[in-house]
């Protein structure tokens, strides 16, 4: 619900903005700019207070021109492109091998950016959870004789979970989505969304199966899963387009946002050759749920408060 959030956050400012009549113009493209401009000043930078960043932008400003900015551009696309498209040297002896695991389709990798982002969450399920299964955090052997299938579950969901929050930044309508349509991220874009909706979950469901770990109840979570990324593109669409939105949808995407952490604790109960039992399952997901609003309330609470 990340990206929501951040919708949230840009119609918070928009309002606000058309409360102290600081819109900029009838254009809606310029208003949003100014509102993501204001959310870039709020954002925490180490200690800068908002004086010292009204300073700097009055320094810099001048200096900010359109030479300045389409060098800058160039500048940035050369970068991301070298990384994006540099070709990586293959002794000839292991080309067929590399071709093969990159291009087939059912193998599951997973990035190191999608291991980071999976920390927090991997280190919240063991303080947690662990618990329900008679097992101390504060052993060493016991984290890691299951942490590199916990591991790896999580850090592949989170991986699709980028994915679709990058599906999110793409423009369905008017004359910015057709430029985009134009633009060199078609097949970009165009990717993400093939892999979204030609069964994402497949080389995941593939490792757990050959190790044995896959259940019926992990492939429903996972389902689970799959429904709350179309649920969430569905939400943040509506945002942005100010359609009217369903309560049901919401408290429904609230339910399922979880299922990761379900998924992770019946992979457990797997990996331990353990029955699940049903009743902690029910607890924690009742737990979940809770934990979800909360979150959500606070996000609310601190962007409505006055600073």
């Amino acid at each position: 619900m990340e990206a929501l959030r951040k919708l949230e956050q840009l119609q918070r400012t928009l309002t606000f903005m058309e409360s102290r009549n600081f819109v900029s113009s009838s254009t809606p493209d310029s208003n949003r700019f100014i509102a993501n401009l204001i959310l870039l000043l709020l954002q925490p930078c180490g200690e800068l207070n908002f004086d010292t960043k009204c300073h700097l932008i009055s320094e810099c400003l001048p200096k900010i021109s359109v030479s300045f900015l389409e060098e800058a551009s160039e500048w940035v696309s050369l970068e991301t492109d070298e990384r994006d498209y540099q070709e990586i040297d293959i002794p000839p002896d292991k080309k067929d091998c590399f071709s093969l695991q990159i291009n087939h389709d059912e193998v599951a990798m997973v990035g190191l950016e999608a291991m980071e982002r999976a920390n927090s969450t991997l280190e919240d399920f063991c303080r947690s959870y662990f618990m329900f299964h008679g097992m101390d955090i504060n052993s060493p052997n016991m984290i890691f004789k299951y942490f590199p299938v916990l591991e790896f579950t999580e850090s592949y969901i989170y991986q699709l979970d980028g994915s679709n929050e990058k599906l999110l930044t793409i423009p369905t309508e008017g004359g910015l989505a057709d430029e985009f349509e134009k633009g060199k991220y078609q097949g970009w874009a165009e990717t993400f969304s093939n892999m979204l909706e030609k069964d994402p979950l497949r080389p995941l469901l593939n490792v757990l199966e050959q190790r044995r770990l896959l259940t019926e109840r992990i492939r429903e979570e996972l389902k689970s899963g799959e429904e709350y990324w179309a649920l969430e593109r569905k939400l943040c669409r509506a945002l942005i387009c100010k359609m009217e939105i369903s309560l049901e949808d919401v408290m429904r995407a609230i339910h399922l946002k979880s299922f990761d952490y379900r998924v992770l604790n019946l992979l457990l109960y797997q990996l331990r050759g353990q029955e699940v039992n049903d009743l902690h399952m029910e607890f924690l997901s009742v737990s979940e749920f809770l934990v979800e609003i909360s979150d959500d309330l606070m996000v609310s609470i601190i962007y409505s408060t006055p600073r």
